[in-house]
């Protein structure tokens, strides 16, 4: 008599959760990209992820699962800022290094230097620039998840990238291509699914 063994069927609870924990390093570099501390970061995507758990149901299956989580996470950073009430600080220059590719030699210099250029950013131009930039979404899923207009966050990338030029000088060019797409900002294909957000 033969039978058939193995691991179980994976349920749509299993994928959910698979699907999730493969975005971690990506909520985390947001995280960071927001608070400029890998402590707190790792708390918001704690925070992320509890709440997408309890609110999977809310996901709609087939849409941008990674907007999805981002929609959360900065709905819970700004729900903690209106809390806390402090500034956002940046002291030892820590910004987004798990975003970019995995930088050698003088690339670390580079890196170093646009990490704490993006710090100099208001926070609204630094997530847009991060969110197309550097995570791959779409100009449309950043404007959801920011929830702003498209025409919004294309302005907010231009003058973030502005700025970057400014503050890097003669650098600006090589030190901006550490972080992917700043320097050609071709419009990425826009998505047509929509999705709900968890505050």
């Amino acid at each position: 008599m033969s039978g058939t063994h193995g691991a179980p069927p994976m349920t749509g609870q299993d994928k959910f959760l698979d699907q999730v924990t493969a975005l971690l390093p990506a909520l985390r570099a947001f995280g960071r990209s927001l608070c400029g501390d890998p402590a707190r970061a790792d708390d918001l995507v704690q925070d992320t992820v509890l709440k997408a758990w309890t609110n999977r149901e809310q996901f709609q299956t087939g849409s941008n699962l990674k907007a999805w989580l981002f929609t959360i996470l900065r709905n819970c950073y700004y729900s903690e800022l209106r809390h806390r009430k402090f500034e956002i600080e940046d002291p030892d220059g820590i910004c987004a290094s798990q975003m970019a590719i995995a930088p050698d030699h003088d690339a670390k210099l580079h890196l170093r230097d646009l990490n704490r250029a993006l710090q100099e950013l208001p926070v609204d131009q630094r997530e847009a620039l991060v969110l197309v930039c550097a995570t791959g979404l779409s100009y449309e899923e950043a404007a959801d998840v920011c929830q702003v207009a498209v025409g919004t966050i294309k302005s907010r990338i231009a003058r973030a990238r502005d700025r970057l030029v400014e503050l890097l000088g003669e650098d600006a060019t090589q030190v901006t291509g550490t972080l992917p797409a700043v320097n050609s900002l071709s419009e990425p294909n826009i998505s047509n699914e929509r999705r709900s957000g968890v505050s």
